[in-house]
């Protein structure tokens, strides 16, 4: 449109003004004169205003627009412009989303898209085949009633996707899916979902190799052990020089004793489900009881420890699992931490669920390992694990332990400066007397 459009109406008008003067002029009658001309004008624009709806309405997007000029020719001109550019612009996004659906239908994962609600909107041929879903039934129905796991439920249902969720697949038990959601936009989701089957056989063939091998170990090196203790307690019939290498052998089988604990532990937590009813443990008495033990583990070297506990506050759960989980990071708390050194235990409560802190004035961790330290074996310093004895399992121990109680671990650490491990709880299993 021209920009001196303004000037170009305003010249028109004071030309229609000056025809009616002057056929006023001419009648005699200047009153008709202006109304005739405003009417014959107004009925110009009503047609102008006619001509633009029906060609707006047209089904036919490359209909050219209506002839005019003036002021209407430069808007019908203008109008077009803004169609063919919103028309290629349209076409440029269609291009886009048959891209996007072209190479997403290629994959062999599921993608889907639900919205806000859940319902869903698109999903791709993978979909099809490991969830079930078809087309077009299944649009606009809640993803939740069509993967019917109530553990599915649970997961979409929550809002924290930031860890995803294994379960066997709606249509064959035989397949393992991973379920991974993400929220975009107006609060859609988009669901990821892979075919781990292959994976989760891998996995359950190291857990059962574990727990078989570990089982099966277990009865020779009690007999070791037992020996050892034996040649041990009459180490005065034996040649002296035997005396530091069975020293050292019972000392080495212990810890391939409590290494096999562990890891029959660990088969234990992943092989079983958590019970459906849990009694409440006494919380404040479990973290008595495992202070005393850690009083005793630390003998000498005198380390100070501090309960701050609420003992209204029970958890519902297994004890001795509990009890496992606690001890192994109070004891982890004793271990690194230079004689004299204060420890502090505190069981309390608050609008987010209760929470166990256990905090050290020991030498720390960097930053780096923080992410991996709940790993089978993961070590931040070989000669550290070698000089307390530990295994390697404690705080993986730890993990599957929370997994089971709802509970999640959280650390913070600083090297030189000691460390913070706090376990949280929901409310929901939590009961004060």
């Amino acid at each position: 449109m021209n920009q001196d459009w303004l000037g170009t109406l305003i010249r028109r008008l004071l030309l229609l003004l000056g025809g009616c003067l002057l056929l006023g002029l001419i009648s005699g009658e200047y009153a008709w004169a202006l109304v005739l001309g405003l009417a014959g004008y107004l009925g110009w624009t009503l047609r102008q205003l006619w001509r633009l709806q029906q060609w707006l309405k047209s089904s036919d997007t490359d209909a050219p627009p209506p002839d005019s000029h003036g002021i209407w020719g430069d808007i019908f001109d203008s109008l077009y412009h803004l169609q063919r550019r919103d028309l290629r612009l349209r076409a440029q996004l269609q291009t886009v989303i048959d891209r996007v659906q072209g190479s997403t239908s290629a994959l062999k994962e599921a993608v889907v898209m639900l919205d806000s609600e859940g319902n869903l909107e698109w999903w791709n041929p993978a979909a099809e085949r490991l969830l079930g879903l078809k087309k077009p039934q299944d649009t606009g129905h809640l993803v939740t009633n069509l993967v019917r796991h109530p553990a599915f439920k649970d997961y979409f249902d929550s809002g924290r996707h930031e860890e995803p969720l294994e379960l066997p697949s709606p249509t064959n038990d035989r397949l393992w899916l991973q379920y991974n959601i993400t929220r975009y936009g107006n609060a859609e989701h988009l669901m990821v979902v892979r075919d781990i089957t292959r994976l989760h056989q891998l996995e359950q063939m190291r857990k059962d190799f574990v727990a078989n091998v570990s089982h099966e170990l277990r009865t020779p090196l009690t007999v070791i052990a037992g020996y050892l203790e034996t040649m041990l307690e009459h180490s005065e019939e034996l040649n002296p020089r035997w005396s530091r290498p069975l020293q050292q052998m019972n000392q080495q089988a212990g810890r391939m004793q409590h290494l096999l604990n562990d890891l029959l532990l660990l088969a234990k937590l992943e092989a079983t489900t958590p019970p459906a009813t849990a009694e409440p443990v006494d919380v404040a008495a479990l973290l008595q009881s495992i202070s005393n033990d850690a009083l005793a583990l630390s003998a000498e070297r005198q380390h100070g420890i501090e309960l701050d506990v609420d003992r209204r506050l029970a958890l519902r759960g297994s004890e001795s699992e509990l009890r496992s989980a606690f001890s192994n990071l109070v004891f982890n708390a004793v271990k690194y931490t230079p004689a004299g050194g204060q420890i502090r235990l505190r069981w309390w409560r608050d609008e987010y669920g209760a929470h166990l802190a256990v905090q050290d004035s020991g030498i720390g961790i960097e930053a780096k390992h923080l992410p991996r330290l709940t790993e089978r074996f993961y070590r931040v310093d070989s000669s550290r694990a070698s000089s307390t004895g530990g295994t390697g399992l404690g705080l993986a121990i730890v993990k599957h332990v929370l997994l089971r109680h709802q509970g999640r671990l959280d650390i913070d650490s600083s090297l030189g400066k000691g460390s913070t491990f706090v376990c949280s709880f929901p409310l929901s299993l939590t009961e004060s007397s």
